[in-house]
């Protein structure tokens, strides 16, 4: 099946018909897998999708590779992956959050080791909890379904993404858990990834050539890009360029400093040179972000 024929599940995507709890095309979240919503076909997910198994069992493809989750278990479907053939048994129940790519990443942009994390789901999309943190991960998800409803209060969106982040904190004890008790050794490709993506967490705001980071790591820049794209499905311009713009996206919602201020900080040319990168990413001017 050619790309194009794909269909794309997003948060935008999913009809507001629905009446899920949800913010914008932020965040949704599903506390009946009834409602999720599975295209009769493959479907190109563009966003994360994160769920637990309450009870019975369901099974899916993603990229072709057929996942069973049962009572217990999480999994992680991430952005770009193709899904199809969503099997549910007749007494499943689940909970389940879909972000958008952006609203995720501006979560999890502090989060230490996210490299570590992020190849852990990528290897482990189905994973299993112990009791005590199945219970810790339905709270969270009550809660933040309680404060995503509230839709008069301003700071809504503030405090989901502050719970969203404690749950993936804790979801993360639970991966290292994990983690702990698998003796498979990290690929020389995984390394290589895990490596980029910390340099990358301590120079984006002053380094943003591939060539850079590869001199760095003494590698060819065309060895990284190929290896990076390997183990993530990105590009190292993907993960360079998402780093620059969740930090520009928290200084011009979050500080009162200029847009040449931002700009300075940030290492760009000018000013002008940063509206234009920022528009081409976020599909509008700085200015028109902060305002908005």
């Amino acid at each position: 099946m050619e790309q194009n024929d794909l269909v794309s599940v997003s948060t935008v995507s999913v009809t507001k018909d629905l009446n899920l709890s949800r913010i914008d095309d932020d965040i949704i979240l599903f506390d009946d897998f009834a409602n999720l919503p599975v295209p009769g076909r493959p479907s190109r997910n563009l966003g994360l999708i994160v769920g637990m198994c309450l009870q019975g069992s369901y099974k899916y493809t993603a990229d072709t590779e057929v996942y069973h989750v049962h009572a217990g278990e999480v999994h992680i479907i991430h952005e770009g992956q193709v899904v199809d053939n969503f099997r549910p048994s007749d007494d499943v129940r689940g909970i389940g959050i879909m972000m958008s790519y952006d609203f995720f990443h501006e979560i999890v942009k502090g989060i230490h080791e996210l490299s570590s994390l992020f190849l852990f789901s990528r290897s482990h999309p189905v994973f299993k909890l112990q009791a005590n943190e199945i219970e810790d991960a339905v709270d969270y998800f009550k809660l933040v379904k309680k404060k995503v409803d509230e839709s008069g209060k301003h700071f809504r969106k503030d405090v989901v993404r502050m719970l969203i982040s404690a749950m993936v904190y804790d979801l993360s004890n639970a991966i290292y858990r994990i983690q702990m008790g698998n003796d498979k050794k990290q690929t020389r490709a995984e390394a290589i990834f895990t490596t980029f993506i910390r340099l990358v967490e301590q120079n984006y705001r002053t380094e943003r050539r591939v060539g850079w980071y590869a001199h760095q790591m003494c590698i060819t820049a065309k060895y990284l890009s190929e290896t990076v794209k390997q183990v993530s499905k990105r590009t190292p311009n993907d993960w360079i360029d998402n780093y620059v713009v969740m930090e520009l996206r928290v200084q011009l919602k979050n500080t009162t400093k200029s847009i040449k201020e931002i700009a300075q900080d940030m290492c760009f040319p000018n000013q002008s040179f940063m509206g234009k990168y920022f528009k081409e990413h976020v599909g509008m001017s700085p200015m028109s972000y902060r305002k908005s």
